[in-house]
């Protein structure tokens, strides 16, 4: 009977030691729970506590309704840690607003906890409080920085770009640039030595390239969002030295494309390279023509590089010839065209102004700060209309450009501003027409610092084959 009795005691105390965990555990599962009303509301109108009759003073673990895959609480416990109380809690037992029921607002639409839209070039999200939780990074288009331009006595006018529109800055630098600082090697190099006569060389106040080779000067392109601007800027002042050099009897507007895939030594195509680089491969290699090898944006990747589709071979006295059709079917003519070796301009705006209106526009390397990217018109000069802004607002890479003319504007009280003109490789509705005027003379975020020359690799029989196969194509 003692034996029996004992048992029994054995028994109660294990089952009654099994539900004090039992509840221990539910109650620290409880307090550890996420709360529901954070998780947010799936179902915030519902009646729980109203219907279960009643709510529970104190804390009560049995006084719950079932809520979707859940239990939810009626006891005035609920609200004092993890809140989670039924939907109608606040309303049926304490008569208050709910904190929260798991929506944030925009332009009168409501959002769920997690849901997200892009404003510019942030990412918000619902967040857990009913407010919007935004990324903090600095746009492109900024339009703040937009109005501090134009308000400013700056001497340039901005502008909102739809292209660059919901593109942080940082992707601005990383995808809309693309030219590599040349080595110390490279900065290094020679510059010509250029003896002007102030009596003959006598340079106008204003030269454009376009005026005085009419037909010669190639339009801006767009590198769209491809790092390449070494390969643009570099074909582009190849094609219109060639243009200027055969007196029209050759215009080709060469290839970017067939630089950014096929120049692949030391060079990162849509990832950025560098000029020198492209310069060695038209005088080593030589390209096509944009119509033959047709630009191609990238798609997927920025950085991606497209197979190279074009291959030449020598067929004497540095000359050379492709091995393979146009990618671009409905075109024939694959000639190869070639440059001599580049040459080094002085950083004296003189003697760049003498090589432009002598020999054609010439590339140079500058650093673009932030506000650039929202020039529209006028004389460029970097602003500090970010310098009230935290530090991510302001950035800067390098790019290349093509500067075909100069020019100056007179100002109210008798002095010039002295300016460049300069093409773009952000297509036509960007700046003046896809060109831009920048400071002269001041070295204007290093505009001046690396400027380059280059010939065509031109003979008198290549002039005479272009200008029949020009008259073929006419007839």
């Amino acid at each position: 009977m003692k034996l029996l009795l004992l048992t029994a005691a054995v028994l109660l105390l294990v089952v009654g030691e099994g539900a004090a965990e039992r509840v221990l555990s539910r109650r620290t599962k409880r307090e550890l729970a996420s709360p529901l009303h954070v998780g947010g509301i799936r179902d915030p109108f519902g009646s729980y506590c109203q219907r279960r009759g009643g709510c529970c003073p104190g804390r009560d673990d049995l006084c719950t309704v079932p809520y979707l895959d859940t239990i939810c609480y009626c006891d005035l416990f609920c609200n004092r840690t993890v809140s989670d109380c039924c939907p109608d809690f606040w309303g049926h037992c304490l008569g208050v607003q709910p904190p929260f029921i798991g929506t944030c607002e925009r332009n009168g639409n409501k959002f769920f906890t997690g849901q997200t839209y892009k404003e510019n070039c942030n990412l918000c999200t619902c967040g857990t409080t009913g407010r919007w939780e935004c990324e903090q990074n600095a746009c492109l288009m900024e339009p703040d920085i937009i109005q501090a331009v134009n308000r400013g006595n700056y001497g340039w006018r901005a502008a909102n770009y739809s292209q660059f529109y919901g593109m942080s800055l940082d992707e601005g630098i990383r995808f809309r640039l693309g030219t590599q600082r040349p080595s110390r090697t490279i900065m290094n190099m020679n510059e010509i030595q250029m003896n002007m006569d102030p009596q003959s060389d006598r340079l106008p106040l204003y030269f454009n390239s376009a005026e005085k080779w009419p037909g010669k000067i190639h339009e801006p392109l767009d590198q769209g969002n491809c790092a390449a601007s070494w390969a643009f800027s570099t074909a582009a002042v190849a094609s219109d030295r060639i243009s200027i050099q055969s007196m029209g009897h050759m215009t080709p507007q060469l290839s970017p494309q067939n630089l950014i895939s096929c120049d692949t030594r030391n060079q990162g195509g849509c990832a950025g390279g560098r000029i020198d680089g492209a310069w060695w491969y038209l005088r080593r290699r030589g390209v096509v023509t944009e119509e033959c090898y047709p630009y191609r944006p990238p798609q997927q990747t920025p950085a991606e590089v497209g197979r190279c589709m074009m291959q030449s071979r020598s067929i004497g006295r540095g000359k050379r010839q492709a091995t393979q059709r146009c990618p671009n079917t409905h075109n024939y003519q694959n000639d190869i065209y070639q440059s001599t070796p580049p040459y080094r301009l002085s950083s004296n705006d003189k003697e760049i102004m003498k090589e432009i209106m002598d020999n054609g526009p010439v590339q140079a390397i500058m650093e673009v700060h932030e506000d650039f990217f929202v020039y529209k018109n006028g004389i460029y000069k970097h602003t500090d209309a970010s310098f009230t802004k935290p530090p991510q607002y302001r950035n800067h890479g390098t790019h290349s450009v093509r500067i075909t003319g100069w020019g100056e504007e007179r100002n109210f009280d008798g002095t010039s501003k002295k300016y460049w003109i300069a093409a773009n490789s952000w297509g036509k509705n960007w700046g003046e027409n896809g060109y831009f005027r920048i400071a002269r003379g001041e070295n204007e975020c290093e505009i001046e610092t690396f400027v380059i020359g280059a010939w065509g690799r031109i003979t008198m029989e290549d002039m005479h084959n272009h200008h029949h196969h020009h008259r073929r194509r006419h007839i």
